[in-house]
């Protein structure tokens, strides 16, 4: 594969980056899973609904097939991808960070930068990196694709111990690391915690000139005529509120207890396990195949991650009783073109109506198929509307 070409107007040259984890790593994993105590059966881990979390039964199969799993596989189909690290020094702090990308030859090619979530990494837009690279070749492909790791993911380096990174700081970093490629403007994708960081992007930094989401966390716009929600609007509430009642406990474990939390799963790989494949099995609109959680979950054990990827959840995490959240926060309106992808099975949806008071929403697509994963989940239709908004907006 190439698209390697950096453009000629970039001022930092980005070193080229393999994923190789040492054998040692992957052996202790192997060896931690092998005697790795599963507790014992109860009444909730016994429920086939999984109303109280993951099952007894789950647990047990991703453990035996996580034994024998290959990540050396995965190692390739990552390393496929063009990879870099370029160091960024920001409010006296060094950062490396790690991203993917596919830089394009096309002089009018649209520099596009993808922002993955929590418990998500790069690994999200691996589908969409492979639509892009086999339906283009470098010298016909519209875009640049830029897909950073956040600080503390990945291989990306982690937070500053002696300061919060909050999300303004990460939406700084990858506006140098765009600036920085050449791109002095640009478009900003994201999902989850990529949407929040993306909505800071496009309002502080004048280079992001278009952004474009598929999740859109917001507590309901002051003033608003809930009479004018339709029925669809209010199933839509009604599955919001749902999951605010039953499913966002994590979120506040993590604002409130990341160092607690941390040291329970970065000591066991089968902690880990439950943690994040809960989440991918909850949040998506059908479950995903165990080999795309084990992934996900291998890339957090064997960078050694999942401690330095709380931060972000006190920035989002309504836990002081004057939080505002920020797509409500006026310092975060959107005033350029803001375009908006609704998947059914997002885990807290908003109805198009609240999103409209966020920002200039130019451009809205509802979808049938689909949850908080998108990317993974629905990859061409993502692309496809990404594509369109680019189409309309640039």
């Amino acid at each position: 594969m190439s698209f390697t070409k950096i453009p000629t107007s970039a001022t930092t040259v980005p070193t080229p980056f393999k994923v190789a984890v040492p054998d040692s790593a992957l052996q202790e994993l192997k060896t931690l899973l092998k005697v790795a105590k599963v507790a014992p059966p109860t009444y909730e881990s016994l429920r086939p609904d999984a109303k109280f979390g993951v099952t007894t039964d789950w647990i047990h199969k991703a453990k035996a097939e996580w034994e024998t799993f290959d990540w050396r596989k995965v190692e390739a189909q990552i390393n496929v991808f063009p990879q870099y690290k370029i160091a960024i020094t920001d409010a006296g702090k060094s950062y490396d960070i790690h991203f993917l990308a596919l830089f394009s030859e096309k002089p009018d090619a649209v520099p596009i930068v993808m922002l993955h979530g929590w418990p998500g990494s790069f690994l999200e837009f691996l589908p969409i990196l492979g639509i892009l690279s086999t339906r283009y070749t470098p010298a016909t492909l519209p875009y640049h694709i830029v897909v950073p790791s956040f600080p503390g993911y990945a291989f990306s380096s982690p937070p500053p111990l002696d300061r919060s990174l909050t999300l303004p700081d990460v939406a700084r970093l990858f506006n140098t690391l765009m600036i920085g490629l050449g791109f002095d403007q640009y478009v900003v994708q994201g999902g989850d915690i990529g949407s929040s960081t993306a909505r800071i992007l496009v309002a502080e930094h004048d280079n992001c000139k278009a952004v474009h989401m598929n999740f859109c966390y917001m507590t309901e716009p002051q003033n608003f005529d809930a009479s004018t929600l339709s029925a669809s609007d209010n199933a839509i509430l009604a599955r919001r509120d749902v999951f605010l009642r039953s499913g966002a406990s994590y979120s506040f474990e993590q604002a409130t207890r990341p160092s607690t939390l941390s040291f329970a799963l970065a000591s066991s790989p089968l902690a880990l396990l439950a943690w994040i494949g809960e989440k991918f099995m909850d949040w998506t609109d059908e479950d995903p195949p165990l080999k795309t959680i084990l992934e996900s979950v291998s890339l957090y054990w064997l960078t050694d991650t999942i401690a330095t990827s709380f931060y972000a959840y006190r920035d989002t995490t309504p836990v002081e009783a004057n939080h505002i959240d920020l797509s409500s926060n006026p310092k975060w309106h959107i005033t350029k073109p803001f375009g908006f992808s609704a998947f059914p099975k997002e885990i807290v949806p908003s109805p198009r109506s609240w999103i409209e008071t966020t920002g200039n929403l130019v451009f809205y697509r509802e979808h049938d198929k689909g949850g908080h994963f998108a990317a993974v989940e629905a990859p061409e239709t993502l692309l496809s509307d990404l594509e369109a908004f680019v189409s309309q907006v640039w």
